[in-house]
């Protein structure tokens, strides 16, 4: 069980920095499916120039929102990380979480300041930009699991500690990373179906398919045999680290990933639009801060445990302790 949070209000807030992270990624996300990254140009952090664009078309206003939101973000992290030095003792984990928050935050700006830069955006096929997105969603989402950190330790819970979890820490541990090859595999295959979007082709033009193209094959076999795995080892490690909250976590993961295979599965069927595809982000992310919380529920440090009270009886000469069986 957690212990009282020392601020429930920061323990909130931790959380709403973390939902409006999300809200910030689906953003970004509608700006890459709408080839509006191109929207202010190849200017950062102005756009096209300007602080505030004039008469701004569709694109623009995309991006521009965008921009907005990251900068709030930015304000938002600051006083995370402010709150939680003032909040929190030297060597609370709470202070770990925000400031890999803000460290991630920074490196988050820097890369997509080098997509806009470096012109990786609207229409640009080259395999540069794939790299890049690959690098842009792992930074996204070690942003989002260090933010969830910051909020599950809040809230009370006790820091992971990784000496001694032997099996457990290692089926955790290979989840994680099994889901962020979902994740990058997912967003370069998001990248395809904008640059490339999908029609009906017959198998004899299956080999003029580029690299893009194909991996939309790959990206649903790797989820579907992640989400066994994630199953599979939330079951095992309910068995090594009984809890209720790491069971109640670990049966979610499984609803989740279950539900991410069905919207994957709506997004082939209906050749990705882009609705839809911002649904299967906002599972994903779900997917992630659920895993996060299992792992460090499952590997969370052991509850103090109360002093016991020992059983003694006063005597003419003295008092004895029935644990150790000798005069007090």
């Amino acid at each position: 069980m957690p212990q009282t949070p020392r601020n429930p209000a920061f323990a909130r807030y931790a959380w709403a920095v973390l939902a409006w992270n999300v809200a910030v990624v689906l953003w970004g996300a509608l700006v890459r499916a709408t080839g509006a990254g191109a929207g202010c140009g190849n200017h950062w952090p102005r756009c096209n120039g300007e602080v505030i664009p004039p008469s701004p078309s569709v694109q623009t206003l995309i991006e521009f929102t965008h921009r907005l939101m990251t900068g709030a973000d930015g304000f938002m992290v600051l006083a995370l990380v402010v709150l939680a030095w003032r909040l929190h003792p030297r060597g609370s984990p709470v202070r770990t979480g925000a400031a890999l928050s803000a460290f991630f935050l920074v490196s988050e700006a820097l890369v997509g300041a080098a997509l806009v830069k470096l012109d990786l955006v609207a229409d640009n096929r080259s395999a540069s930009r794939v790299w890049w997105m690959a690098l842009h969603l792992v930074n996204t989402f070690m942003l989002l699991g260090s933010l969830t950190l910051a909020a599950w330790w809040a809230s009370g819970w006790p820091r992971v500690r990784l000496r001694g979890q032997g099996a457990a820490a290692w089926l955790t541990f290979t989840a994680v990373a099994a889901t962020l090859v979902v994740a990058v595999t997912g967003a370069i295959t998001a990248l395809g179906d904008t640059l490339y979007p999908r029609s009906a082709v017959g198998l004899h033009e299956a080999a003029a398919a580029t690299f893009l193209e194909r991996l939309r094959v790959v990206h649903p076999l790797v989820a579907i045999a992640t989400a066994l795995y994630v199953v599979l080892a939330g079951v095992v490690v309910r068995r090594m680290r009984p809890g209720p909250m790491t069971a109640r976590l670990s049966r979610r993961l499984a609803a989740l990933f279950a539900a991410q295979v069905m919207v994957g599965a709506f997004n082939v069927a209906m050749l990705a639009p882009v609705w839809i595809q911002l649904v299967h982000l906002l599972v994903a992310d779900l997917v992630w801060i659920t895993l996060v919380c299992t792992t460090a529920a499952a590997l969370a440090e052991p509850a103090p445990r109360e002093p016991e009270e020992v059983p003694t009886t006063r005597t003419a000469g003295g008092t004895v302790d029935y644990r150790v069986g000798n005069p007090g």
